[in-house]
């Protein structure tokens, strides 16, 4: 047999942190082991995109686009690999067409040197701006076909997508199965009739959760596969991908060998260890709810993601029915993959199901956006009466859903104005506008960009000398000169200290913002109570520089949008059951709200 050496994709700085860790890892415990990485000689380094690039502004108070660079930095042999959600980019909604070819553009030229390219749907159309685009930057185009099991997607439905991916010029392909579902038979018939139909270069990305993945590479690898995806062993298994360590010496002395130095592996892998253990990250680990996956077909990754929801609304009792319910949801809607975004529309979807009591009773914006077609093709029939309870007489569209998207950087670039510094900012604040924009506030410096006005500096001169006790009685003159002041948030670094001081709730909320008001219960003086059916962020316009939707006194319709409720990374818009008039708000902008919190009293017309 003909010796084939098995190249080897590490997704440690990228997947196997988002699978795990929630995407918690920092830059700071990347840099000191990005050469040793570059040292080992992988295929290339899977470090950007996914739910990094929103997760870094949102949770890390970091730019995703410095991490890229520093990265770049340090790695000089390996290529950089990214995941790029097609006309989703790094997001979760299509994006205008121009925003999809600046943003592959930068990519490119900030260190990106594969993109890693899929939609949700295996919808070819999604893929067309984004292929184009990465083409055209001179780099490398992976197009990946997403691998699940229902009535509708067979082996013939996976060869179709294949062909016509190479023929829009994908440079190699990978079958993505991100639930785990992929078998080692199946797995090892599609790679042959991929090798045997399809000339480019194959890669299998398997993520473990309920344990077939070690076996599932071992047959496609005997198949023909070329490139699999590993992770260092403490950020493997569970929703992560197999150990590469493992994968390594399974292959060693075998036609297949990677070749790569286990010493040098198992060096970076103590180094991922007390970093792991530093911080208090868990191990990878499967789980009886794990292999239940083979049943009810519901990722791991997902599976964690709905206890978490179910938990913020004393809910967790009810993760068997709502995983009963996602399966059924998932048929009613035409079997889409559950990958992002998909698996957040139909697992809010079940969720909203099940807890209010009422199916499809509540419906998220993009729930119905993805029934009218805007996030592509089902792969199967949609149910008729599922269609007409939520759209009505509307018809799903036909055409390509990004040819429907208007806004353009442009559009972006006159709403943000000079608080985006680089284009980099201004593509943020276009596929994250709540995000980037807080990020951006607290991070914009000098003359040009000054967060404080002069009696807002004075202020802070005077909380920058209280710091410098560092005793209780100075936080607390902090405190009050805050409270006391027209600023709602401070932050203060002096040495290795930093303080952030922000306005308590009682304070009076800015002059363009409605203070909330008290609602009573539901038909107290006859007026209706809207409440959250989640556990979510409450905002009241579709980005921080549009008009509210609705202010006290405004006459609403029933079906009417209220305000956004942003849950499980998705925006839900939260719409009047009457019409009426609109006589409080209870929530401010950009508040957390519980599930059941009553957000609108209106008074019925």
């Amino acid at each position: 047999m003909r010796a084939r050496r098995i190249e080897i994709t590490d997704t440690t700085l990228r997947d196997a942190h988002q699978s795990l860790w929630a995407t918690r890892m920092r830059t700071a415990d990347m840099l000191p082991i990005l050469e040793a990485l570059d040292d080992v000689g992988f295929h290339s380094l899977e470090v950007w995109g996914g739910a990094t690039f929103d997760a870094c502004m949102r949770f890390l108070d970091e730019d995703p686009w410095d991490r890229l660079r520093s990265i770049k930095n340090h790695v000089v042999r390996t290529p950089l690999q990214m995941l790029l959600r097609g006309q989703n980019l790094v997001g979760y909604r299509h994006y205008g067409d121009d925003i999809v070819r600046r943003f592959v553009m930068r990519a490119a030229e900030n260190g990106i040197d594969v993109f890693r390219v899929f939609d949700a749907l295996n919808d070819v159309r999604n893929f067309e701006t984004a292929a184009a685009a990465i083409k055209e930057s001179g780099k490398h185009l992976q197009a990946a076909v997403v691998y699940t099991i229902s009535p509708v997607h067979s082996l013939d439905h996976y060869l179709e997508v294949a062909h016509r991916l190479v023929d829009m010029g994908a440079d190699s392909l990978c079958i993505k199965d991100v639930a785990a579902l992929l078998s080692p038979f199946y797995a090892e018939q599609l790679i042959r009739r991929l090798k045997a139909e399809i000339s480019v270069p194959i890669q299998l990305h398997c993520h473990y959760i309920g344990g077939l993945a070690p076996m599932t590479y071992l047959k496609a690898i005997e198949a023909g596969v070329d490139v699999i995806d590993t992770a260092t062993v403490p950020l493997a298994f569970g929703n992560s991908q197999p150990a590469t360590e493992m994968v390594v010496t399974a292959l060693i002395g075998t036609p297949y060998d990677s070749e790569l130095d286990l010493e040098k592996l198992f060096a970076i892998a103590k180094y991922f260890e007390s970093v792991r253990l530093d911080e208090g990250f868990d191990r990878g680990v499967t789980s009886l709810t794990h292999m239940q996956m083979y049943s009810h077909q519901v990722p791991g990754g997902m599976i964690s993601n709905l206890q978490s929801q179910l938990k913020q609304q004393n809910a967790l009792d009810r993760l068997p029915e709502v995983l009963e319910e996602i399966p059924i949801v998932r048929a009613e809607v035409g079997f889409p993959p559950l990958v992002t975004p998909l698996s957040q529309i139909v697992g809010t979807q079940a969720v909203l199901n099940v807890l209010s009591g009422r199916r499809w009773h509540i419906v998220p914006d993009e729930m119905k956006n993805y029934l009218r077609g805007r996030y592509g093709a089902a792969p199967g029939p949609v149910s008729q009466e599922i269609l007409e309870l939520v759209l009505g007489d509307e018809q799903p569209i036909t055409c390509r859903p990004g040819d429907l998207v208007t806004e353009t950087l442009a559009d972006y670039a006159d709403e943000i104005g000079e608080l985006a510094h680089s284009e980099e900012d201004l593509l943020s604040y276009a596929i994250f506008p709540q995000t980037a924009r807080a990020f951006l506030e607290h991070h914009r410096v000098g003359p040009e960009a000054d967060v404080f006005g002069t009696h807002e500096r004075h202020l802070a001169s005077r909380v920058g000398s209280a710091v410098s006790g560092q005793s209780a009685d100075r936080v607390q003159e902090i405190v009050h000169l805050v409270e006391s002041s027209g600023v709602d948030e401070i932050v203060i670094e002096e040495g290795d200290l930093k303080v952030t001081v922000r306005k308590g709730a009682a304070a009076a909320p800015p002059a363009d913002v409605a203070a909330p008001t008290a609602v009573p219960e539901d038909g107290a003086d006859g007026y209706h109570v809207v409440r959250s059916p989640m556990v979510a962020t409450f905002f009241r316009a579709a980005t921080p520089s549009s008009p509210p939707f609705v202010e006290v006194g405004d006459t609403v319709a029933a079906g009417e949008t209220l305000c956004i409720l942003e849950a499980m990374k998705l925006m839900n818009e939260l719409t009047a059951d009457i019409d009426g008039v609109v006589r409080a708000i209870a929530a401010e902008n950009g508040q957390a709200v519980e599930y059941g919190q009553a957000l609108f009293r209106i008074e019925p017309s």
